[in-house]
């Protein structure tokens, strides 16, 4: 039996001076695609977690991960011989994975000038050995990578190749079926609202008609037609029948926990303090998350939220220096009969200028570096304006340079 070390390694934030990031030259189309999948980094080990396993079998090494890499951040959907959540992209061999369609091999990562500073070998993990694959989608977009660590040299034959590669492209395929199974049930929500649509406006109706009937079944009317007063009566049942469907129709989904494809204030609030946490104390910086009581366990569908708040979230703490703090605020705005969430996200880091606003919310924002050296890619906001705009949204910013920036973003929600 192959025996293997199960290492302890959390996210570490450092400055290294790393220079030349690679970016691939589709950084942009790459994070689309990405956030078409619109995964919930935190909750998909179960369903990768086998073929890690199965690729550090295959390959014989210590160390296994499913990766996909956003704009800051290399997420492992799944590890196999390492306690491992996330770590800041530019410290991952992986980002040198998906720029190529080809498998990525360091040898030795101590003889490696990109590497040898890097925390996986100077750190606890002690690593000398990394292969990596590409998970690259049917239309030929890497997303992230399949790679395979050891403390030792290794070296893959062609046949361990061979069995990686159908690995990678099971990892996409599974992937694949996440994203098709959320379309199927976007498509049923659509078809829950449209029936309730329906239920509201026959509701008024029905109420008249029942009205109407209960007025008539209660003249006398016995001694003139006893059909007349019997057809009243099944009208009466009838309609009452009708209206318990269409309240039932209106009162499905309203209360209640969230399913899988919903949030809430609270679900939300905590989902973002398990991923983004660790960021801000690795950078020493206070994060706050509050949401408004009054609306706290009214759900709502969480369709590309996490990549919206996560990237807003994510670009603060590039931009706060150290012991700086960012508060984040969830809640819900009524406007009329119709009601918005509300993402807040505000710091006290280095700010923007007005024009700086202006090339954000046109797209046009450049890579800039972060307060502590990190490299910035510059397609984290452009991600999040792509979506806000997607989902019919509205984002707003205030800065002050020097003093710090607020994003707000109101969202309409359809389920209410």
């Amino acid at each position: 039996m192959y025996s293997f070390t199960l290492y302890k390694f959390e996210l570490v934030i450092s400055n290294m001076g790393y220079r030349n990031e690679p970016m691939p030259d589709n950084e942009m189309e790459r994070l689309l695609t990405l956030s078409e999948f619109d995964l919930d980094y935190d909750n998909l080990t179960e369903g990768f977690k086998d073929l890690t396993h199965l690729a550090a079998k295959v390959a014989g090494t210590e160390i296994s991960l499913v990766n996909l890499i956003d704009s800051f951040t290399q997420w492992s959907l799944a590890s196999f011989g390492v306690d491992l959540k996330q770590m800041p992209r530019e410290e991952s061999a992986c980002q040198y994975t998906i720029m190529s369609d080809q498998p990525f091999e360091v040898p030795d990562l101590r003889k490696d000038d990109r590497f040898h500073k890097n925390p996986i070998v100077t750190g606890p993990l002690n690593l000398r050995y990394y292969y990596g694959l590409p998970l690259q989608t049917k239309e030929g977009v890497n997303i992230g990578a399949l790679c395979v660590l050891d403390t030792d040299l290794k070296s893959m034959t062609p046949e361990k190749v061979e069995l990686l590669e159908i690995i990678a492209q099971n990892v996409v395929k599974r992937l694949e079926s996440y994203r098709t199974i959320a379309l199927m049930k976007a498509k049923i929500r659509e078809s829950d609202e449209s029936k309730k649509k329906v239920a509201h406006d026959i509701r008024g109706p029905i109420s008249g008609i029942i009205g109407l009937s209960e007025i008539m079944a209660s003249l006398d009317l016995a001694g003139q037609c006893q059909d007349l007063v019997e057809f009243i009566t099944m009208i009466n049942r009838s309609s009452k029948s009708l209206l318990e469907l269409a309240d039932e129709i209106l009162a499905d989904g309203i209360k209640g926990q969230p399913n899988g494809d919903e949030f809430n204030l609270s679900r939300f609030k905590e989902k973002l303090e398990h991923l983004y946490c660790s960021q801000a104390i690795y950078k020493h910086l206070q994060l706050n998350i509050a949401v408004e009581p009054a609306y706290a366990e009214l759900v709502f569908s969480k369709n590309k939220l996490m990549q919206i708040a996560g990237n807003l979230i994510s670009n603060a703490i590039k931009f706060t220096p150290v012991k700086g703090q960012i508060d984040v605020l969830l809640e819900i705005v009524w406007s009329d009969e119709t009601h918005f969430l509300k993402i807040e996200v505000s710091d006290n880091g280095i700010g923007l200028s007005q024009q700086e606003i202006r090339n954000i919310l046109s797209g046009k924002k450049g890579t800039t570096s972060g307060t502590s050296g990190e490299k910035g890619y510059g397609f984290g906001l452009n991600l999040v304006v792509h979506l806000v705009e997607m989902l019919k949204g509205q984002l707003t910013i205030d800065s002050i340079p020097g003093k710090g920036t607020t994003f707000s973003v109101l969202l309409p929600q359809l389920k209410v």
